[in-house]
């Protein structure tokens, strides 16, 4: 019995462990699919609202257009900065300091962006007046602090990139000269033997290759047909015997005058 409910404990306790596990990662789950909805909706929101203040500066006139201008330009200097930061972080790591930065610095815009909208819906033209000057002093400041950044990172990776591609120059022209090894890497002895037997090789494969090309064009050292077929010495015993009666029958003749 005590080894029976040791079991069923371990089984309770491995079942209790995957249902937890099980929970935690359902959570998990669902914030990852919350935060990244949310941010979609976020750059979906941003990018209405830019369109709205583009419209706007063409639409309105007076201090209307002037603070919708104001604030278009603060944002699009920010989102500009933030994409380069974030587009060269993985190949340099001190632009995450940069962004830290430049998440303070989205905190001051995000402030006046508000009082830029407070304004708009001012029905006092005099205190727009009033207070237009300085919230546009302050919209420069932090547009001119994230343009230096922006510009700083992109100098920074065109160094980068000019170095890298130096370097690069370099190891291409090394390996272009190991490769040419065969211009001075070989030794003189080596290269005169070589060179030496190399020309024996060719002059044996020119006499071979002329004596084959007389054969074939003069005839010379070419077998007969008889020789192929087998019948020159068969061919050569009947000439010989063709011969004899002939030989002997002019042979006849000119010794019975002498004779006589």
């Amino acid at each position: 019995m005590d080894v029976f409910g040791v079991m069923i404990g371990l089984v309770l306790l491995f079942g209790i462990a995957a249902l937890v596990l099980a929970v935690v990662g359902t959570v998990k789950a669902a914030k990852a699919v919350a935060a990244k909805v949310e941010k979609h909706e976020a750059n979906a929101r941003r990018a209405v609202e830019t369109a709205t203040l583009k419209a706007k500066t063409y639409t309105k006139v007076g201090p209307p257009a002037q603070i919708a201008t104001v604030r278009l330009k603060l944002r699009t200097s920010l989102d500009g900065t933030r994409q380069v930061l974030e587009g060269g972080r993985e190949q340099d790591g001190q632009l995450g300091e940069s962004l830290a930065l430049l998440t303070r610095l989205d905190a001051h815009a995000a402030d006046l962006d508000g009082e830029l909208r407070l304004l708009e819906r001012e029905p006092d033209t005099a205190r727009i007046a009033a207070k237009l000057p300085e919230l546009r002093e302050r919209a420069e400041r932090i547009t001119h602090a994230a343009e230096t950044m922006r510009w700083a990172a992109q100098d920074r990776m065109h160094r980068f990139a000019d170095d890298e591609l130096s370097r690069l120059s370099q190891e291409c022209e090394s390996e272009a000269g190991a490769l040419r090894h065969w211009d001075t890497g070989s030794a003189p002895g080596t290269g005169s033997a070589a060179g030496g037997a190399a020309g024996a090789a060719g002059a044996a494969g020119s006499s071979d290759g002329g004596a084959a090309r007389a054969g074939l064009t003069d005839g010379k050292g070419r077998p007969s047909a008889e020789d192929l077929l087998g019948l020159a010495d068969p061919l050569a015993k009947l000439a010989q015997r063709l011969r004899k009666p002939s030989a002997e029958t002019s042979a006849g003749p000119s010794t019975g005058p002498s004779a006589g």
